[in-house]
């Protein structure tokens, strides 16, 4: 089965944090193509905490760097909630923080394909 939504399942909802406009409404317009609902979206850190803490959402896709701050206190957020997520970075595996080094991430810039495989990965975990 593929990461996309079908008849009669649930359609899962993604948490986005980009600080780049165009990017995040690309990736937005992806998720939503791949059958995903846009639970919310931040363009900033404190925004980012906020909804992660304020609305439900299946799974979050994290921009590493986020207007030149590291993503670590998001994805410290999302990790307490107990929602797995996926990184996004220009920077490789080396531009993970520490902490997450173990996390799935998607190299940018990256492919509609690529982004469902992570996703569906993503949320295997929480379903095993």
């Amino acid at each position: 089965m593929s990461g996309t939504a079908t008849a009669g399942s649930p359609r899962r909802s993604i948490l986005l944090v980009e600080d780049e406009v165009m990017i995040r409404m690309m990736v937005a317009d992806m998720l939503e193509e791949l059958g995903y609902i846009i639970a919310g979206e931040a363009g900033d850190i404190d925004e980012a905490i906020r909804l992660v803490q304020a609305i439900d959402f299946d799974l979050a896709i994290l921009d590493v760097n986020v207007n030149g701050k590291v993503i670590s206190p998001v994805a410290e957020a999302v990790q307490m909630r107990n929602r797995p997520f996926v990184f996004a970075t220009g920077y490789g595996a080396q531009g993970l923080p520490e902490k997450f080094r173990d996390r799935p991430a998607l190299e940018k810039p990256f492919q509609m394909e690529t982004l469902a495989r992570a996703i569906e990965d993503a949320l295997k975990g929480i379903a095993a």
